[in-house]
């Protein structure tokens, strides 16, 4: 039988656990550009073991709600930044470590114009865009080794709207 999990909005509080919400909020940190861009400096903590920051294009196919999770996965050497190309809310499913396995996951949307960051290690679902189109810019970890672990759910959840 599946259990349902509600989607939340995404607050940097509410996710602080399992990454940074990357957006701009209040003033800038500074002016650039003559007074023409404003600078919302150093918003994700990026972090790598044994490699570089790489940048690629992800194109991922939208999802509809009511959505099956039967998998997350984690990436043990670094973290992973999703960054839309576009003006669209994104489903984020997480889940806390509970002794190498995955806890009970939770699901946030974003607003328009909000990023994340996962944290090193932690549990989170598929990219999950809402609307086509599903492009993101993604900056992970580019190095040798194996960086991804993935938990199959013996039952699935299904995330649904509240």
């Amino acid at each position: 039988m599946s259990q349902h999990i509600q989607i939340q909005p995404i607050s940097a509080q509410a996710f602080a656990p399992f990454g940074d919400l990357i957006e701009c909020t209040g003033p800038p940190d500074k002016l650039i550009n003559q007074g023409q861009c404003g600078r919302y400096h150093d918003r994700a903590g990026l972090d790598f073991v044994d490699g570089r920051a790489g940048l690629s294009l992800f194109h991922a196919n939208p999802r509809v709600l009511p959505y099956e999770l039967d998998l997350v996965e984690r990436h043990p050497e670094g973290s992973q930044a999703f960054i839309p190309m576009s003006q669209h809310p994104f489903l984020v499913i997480v889940a806390l470590d509970c002794d190498g396995h995955p806890g009970t996951p939770l699901a946030f949307e974003t607003e328009p114009g909000q990023a994340i960051n996962f944290h090193r290690g932690t549990w989170h679902g598929v990219l999950t865009p809402l609307h086509a189109p599903g492009l993101f810019a993604v900056v992970d970890r580019i190095g040798p080794g194996e960086n991804l672990q993935e938990h199959w759910f013996d039952a699935p959840y299904v995330v649904v709207r509240s």
